[in-house]
């Protein structure tokens, strides 16, 4: 343990002493974030947090690591994860295009060697391997995730901490097994997060943007098929699948929602579960730390899953109890929403 004490220090140092001065840089060229009815915030805000955090995570790992195993796919996928979201934080992307340079991202990653070979037979014991097949299952992997974490950084924080607390989850399991380099990268990107927390935090003082957001959830995804290498595929792909239940959740939602009004599944909106908590009492922070809570219960019990040797079958279980949980919440809020909106239309007509 106390040999990751150092990496994760390095990348928390570099990421809090740069992103002020990544700030200041974007306030000065006008690199801002202007409010609009999507968003929550009533002010301009600086969107460079992601290039705080990528260079602090690249720097960490070329210093404690070197470019051995699969690092160049991790770094060079992220850059280009890094640039496409760049782009689109400066210039709004055609959301074609943006899924395109997703997918390009996690090619270069597995051409560099960043690949799910096998998945651990959920039905009895051995593995199997997937040959060709684990190519587009690794592009739908890394995709997937990278949009998850992206559809999530809607408050203050939000995005960062989880994407914290889903890289510890992933340290734990991975140290537990004797897994260091996952290890290791796991705790660079939980010190390169931590060090831009305190200026995202509620009230944010610079947005990571959708750069940041993507290169988080490229990098869950890249560290898990790396535990996924050396050890239980399903169980590592797994651990990062069952802490960010939350955000999975309302992507699924927000899918279902948007396809059923008619609207491109793609649209962003303020229907999120995050948007709903605060629309129904919540403070800002109050949301978040909601949030932050569930996705700890969910890393801790997965974590515990994980050294109990739980099969798939078993998280896909508690997963489908967390999804009637959580579905049963939001119809609540909701609800109860609609009732707070008829109380409002009702008080004005009296």
């Amino acid at each position: 343990m106390i040999t990751y004490i150092p990496i994760l220090l390095e990348a928390w140092v570099i990421s809090f002493v740069l992103t002020p001065i990544i700030r200041a840089g974007a306030r000065r060229t006008g690199l801002v974030y202007m409010p609009n009815p999507r968003t929550v915030h009533e002010r301009p805000m600086p969107i460079m947090g992601g290039l705080a955090i990528f260079i602090a995570f690249c720097v960490t790992v070329l210093h404690r690591i070197g470019l051995g195993y699969d690092i160049p796919g991790l770094l060079l996928g992220g850059l280009i994860i890094l640039l496409v979201g760049l782009w689109d934080d400066i210039r709004d992307l055609k959301p074609l295009a943006k899924l395109i340079g997703q997918i390009l991202a996690a090619l270069v990653a597995i051409r560099l060697g960043v690949k799910i070979e096998f998945i651990t037979n959920p039905f009895g014991s051995g593995m199997i391997y997937l040959g060709f097949w684990g190519i587009p299952l690794t592009v739908l992997w890394i995709v997937g995730m990278v949009n998850i974490v992206n559809f999530l950084d809607g408050l203050d924080g939000l995005a960062a901490g989880v994407s914290i607390i889903a890289a510890f989850a992933l340290f734990a399991v991975a140290s537990s097994r004797g897994q260091v380099l996952a290890s290791m990268l796991a705790v660079a990107l939980a010190g390169s997060a931590l060090g831009f927390l305190p200026y995202n935090f509620n009230p944010a003082t610079i947005f990571m943007g959708d750069a940041g957001a993507m290169l988080l959830g490229f990098a869950l995804a890249v560290i898990s098929v790396e535990g996924a290498l050396k050890g239980a595929a399903t169980l590592a792909l797994a651990v990062p699948m069952f802490t960010l239940g939350v955000p999975i959740a309302d992507t699924v939602f927000s899918i279902v929602r948007r396809v059923h009004n008619g609207t491109p599944f793609y649209e962003a909106d303020k229907e999120h579960i995050h948007h709903r908590l605060v629309s129904n009492g919540f403070s800002h922070r109050g949301a978040v730390v909601l949030i932050y809570a569930i996705t700890g219960c969910l890393g801790l019990m997965a974590i515990l899953m994980a050294k109990a040797g739980v099969t798939l079958t078993g998280y896909i279980v508690v997963a489908a109890l967390l999804s009637v949980i959580l579905i049963s919440s939001r119809k609540l809020w909701i609800t109860r929403t609609r009732d707070t909106q008829r109380g409002d239309v009702e008080t004005q007509h009296r």
